[in-house]
């Protein structure tokens, strides 16, 4: 099984995007077929959020939901 650490410095709250990470570690794994990526966060205060993020109105659109509700 190949497994790899991903890690990312924060500045604080707010959004982190390590799809490139991601991706490239899928890469470089050159499994055969369909795989499962699993992303495990070690902090209590951190969540994962999957989105396409295609338009950056949605990030947008996240990071002020956020600050409203957490201030």
């Amino acid at each position: 099984m190949k497994q790899a650490l991903i890690s990312l410095r924060t500045r604080g709250a707010g959004l982190y995007e390590f799809t490139d990470s991601a991706a490239k570690f899928v890469e470089n794994a050159r499994l055969p077929g369909p795989a499962l990526l699993t992303a495990f966060v070690r902090h209590t205060s951190c969540s994962l959020v999957i989105q396409e993020n295609a338009d950056p109105d949605v990030r947008r659109d996240l990071d002020a939901f956020f600050a409203r509700l957490v201030p």
